[in-house]
């Protein structure tokens, strides 16, 4: 089904070409696509960001309305009793680590920053618990600031579509960086990341109910028939999904419009 060229006879300019092509797809696909930890301040998602990590977005939005209410500022989190932020972030799993860096973070922004977030990258990655991937979703979603998020899904996926070798995830976000507008790079990140978790699945992509598969030099590595692809989709909008695809809405279970997306 697919007419890609391999990645041996693509051009670079080819693969610009189609890196954008599935931009234009992508954002077709996913109108809905945006930062999935709830926030209302760069502090606030800073916090979830670190929360997020071997968790998922679900369980850090179901901890962070408490524990934002009871930290809301940075000098919360840097005077915060130990045991009693460890009780609140207990459901996110490695609560210790996650506790240690979140007052730690309080401390060095009440120290460095005033309390307040600083809004450049070069400031962020020096801040316990914060690296360029989670610096790069603070610029992006609290400071409008366009960054590229290489998290497991977007790495996986810019690899099964052969638009990058690179392995080291800052190699990544400058290759596929490149072969988009700064602008789109944020908007990018999210529909990537929301088609990774939605279809293209690490064990078990859906390929048979992908709206990409035309462009995708590794269609095939999940189911093609459609009948057991349209399974594979997860989310509330997962029967739009299959539509998108060309794929019968009816294929879809209903436990597939209920799954938890990880």
């Amino acid at each position: 089904m697919t007419t890609s060229p391999s990645r041996a006879t693509e051009t670079d300019l080819g693969r610009t070409r189609r890196a954008r092509k599935v931009g234009r797809v992508l954002a077709e696909t996913h109108p809905d696509a945006h930062c999935e930890l709830d926030h209302s301040s760069p502090l606030e998602l800073a916090v979830a960001t670190i929360l997020s990590a071997q968790c998922t977005d679900k369980k850090v939005n179901e901890v962070t309305p408490k524990l934002f209410a009871r930290y809301p500022t940075a000098a919360d989190y840097a005077g915060a009793d130990r045991a009693e932020l460890e009780e609140l972030i207990r459901p996110t799993g490695f609560y210790r680590n996650k506790t240690n860096s979140l007052i730690r973070l309080g401390q060095a922004l009440v120290e460095r920053y005033d309390g307040r977030v600083p809004g450049k990258l070069v400031d962020l990655v020096t801040l316990p618990g914060i690296g360029r991937k989670t610096a790069n979703v603070i610029l992006g979603n609290a400071f409008d600031v366009p960054g590229i998020t290489v998290d497991t899904h977007f790495q996986r996926l810019v690899h099964r579509w052969r638009l990058t070798a690179e392995t080291d995830p800052v190699k990544i976000e400058h290759a596929v960086g490149a072969m988009f507008p700064k602008r789109d790079w944020t908007m990018l990140s999210h529909r990537i990341i929301f088609h990774g978790r939605r279809v293209c699945h690490a064990r078990k992509p859906a390929c048979g109910a992908c709206t990409l598969a035309k462009l995708c030099p590794s269609y095939g590595t999940g189911p093609t028939e459609a009948a057991v692809a349209a399974k594979l989709l997860k989310g509330p909008r997962a029967r739009d999904l299959a539509a998108a695809a060309g794929v019968d809405p009816a294929l879809v279970p209903q436990q597939a419009i209920l799954a938890e997306v990880p």
